[in-house]
């Protein structure tokens, strides 16, 4: 929206190439039909929703406030995925922010953000010594080029701790498996998302070419990661890591040791679940089935489906640098899925985003839906292969 009245406007070449420039062109395709502009999910929650064509216009004509809206977009690509022209609404979004970035028109807390990654190599700001505390009492070891895999734990699991909590479960399922692993403990750098999302993408660059390196020169061919972040990132922003190199999400790799039979739920979890799928897996990826297998690989288990699912699942609000943006109160995309999981009849919710997983909770405090949780898909594993007291536990919340 632009933030006051503008009588005329002089069209400047330099004004408009500036646009095209910083948005590599990606926008040029649009015929302003308007579908994105209908189907963003902020039109759920709020009374105006974000007009992309209507940024891309003001930004390409200068008008002052072009970017008021422009950090509102979570890079759920729910728009693109209905673009008829295939318009790379992403790229739009990303290099208007770095355009955004240069104009000074910046939200705040984002530069303390990059400050953060810049300094501390994550995006947290805590100390690279404490990156590998959330493995206390546990076995993980450095990663050697004899593993199997590298396990890239990523900032969320490594310093949040609610989500030590998923990367503990997973190492507990890799041990199960007989797996061998490690990780890079201090050495583990920022995957480059956060940084990229909000618009950073030249710095992003020196982040990815600085990963690559380090991944070569360690001797890493799978790395398994637990966000879809950085799954994300590393199999499609990656271009200086090929042949041998295989990233894996890991409900991906959860399905392979299962279809292997290296991973065996021989116990009963009478639990009834839906599952949420995580905008960069399903809509980016096209990751559906595996963590539903996963699911359905688990005796007793009864997965049910909520209305918006796989690639039309509703994004959770906390993508493209949304997380380090305030979200104002009844304005929250994860509000409205908590309703809709709980239309299901489902007792938890399953995720397997670090984002999703945060949101999701944040929300379930505030809506309240009787005794529904909300659990990773590591978490839900991780409980059915601990029999007796699985059934205990679940029938003791029931009670």
């Amino acid at each position: 929206m632009v933030s006051q009245q503008v009588d005329s406007v002089l069209l400047e070449d330099e004004t408009w190439e500036r646009v095209d420039k910083a948005t590599g062109g990606a926008a040029a395709p649009c015929f302003q039909c308007g579908v994105c502009t209908a189907i963003c999910p902020w039109g759920l929650v709020k009374d105006e929703t974000i007009s992309i064509r209507s940024i891309v216009r003001q930004a390409q004509l200068g008008l002052p406030g072009w970017s008021d809206n422009l950090w509102l977009c979570t890079t759920c690509q729910w728009c693109e995925s209905r673009c008829p022209h295939e318009v790379d609404i992403t790229k739009a979004i990303l290099g208007l922010r770095q355009l955004a970035w240069k104009e000074r028109e910046v939200p705040e807390g984002l530069p303390t953000l990059l400050w953060d990654i810049y300094f501390d190599g994550n995006a947290w700001g805590r100390p690279p010594s404490e990156r590998p505390l959330w493995t206390k009492g546990m076995a993980v070891k450095e990663f050697s080029p004899e593993d199997e895999i590298l396990l890239y734990v990523g900032d969320d699991a490594a310093y949040d701790r609610r989500i030590q909590k998923v990367a503990r479960s997973l190492v507990s399922l890799l041990e199960a498996a007989g797996v061998t692993f490690g990780t890079l403990g201090e050495r583990e750098p920022s995957c480059g998302d956060a940084v990229r999302s909000v618009g950073q993408g030249e710095y992003a660059a020196e982040i990815i070419d600085a990963n690559a390196r380090l991944f070569q020169e360690a001797g890493v061919k799978t790395v398994v990661t637990v966000s879809p972040h950085s799954y994300d990132m590393f199999a499609n922003r990656y271009p200086n890591l090929s042949g041998e190199f295989r990233p894996l999400h890991y409900s991906q790799y959860l399905l392979e040791l299962i279809e292997a039979e290296r991973l065996k739920f021989e116990n009963e979890l009478p639990l009834k679940v839906t599952y949420h799928d995580p905008c960069y897996l399903s809509r980016r990826n096209g990751i559906c089935d595996e963590p539903r297998q996963v699911l359905q690989s688990i005796p007793g288990l009864q997965l049910v489906e909520m209305e918006r699912s796989r690639e039309d699942s509703l994004c959770c609000g906390g993508g493209g640098g949304r997380m380090w943006m305030e979200t104002a109160a009844g304005e929250r995309f994860s509000d409205l899925r908590i309703q809709e999981a709980a239309e299901t009849g489902a007792e938890v919710v399953v995720t397997c985003c670090p984002h999703c997983l945060s949101c999701l909770e944040d929300s379930l405090s505030v809506v309240g839906k009787g005794k529904l949780r909300v659990m990773d898909l590591a978490e839900v594993a991780h409980l059915a292969l601990q029999s007796e007291a699985v059934t205990n536990d679940v029938t003791s919340r029931r009670s």
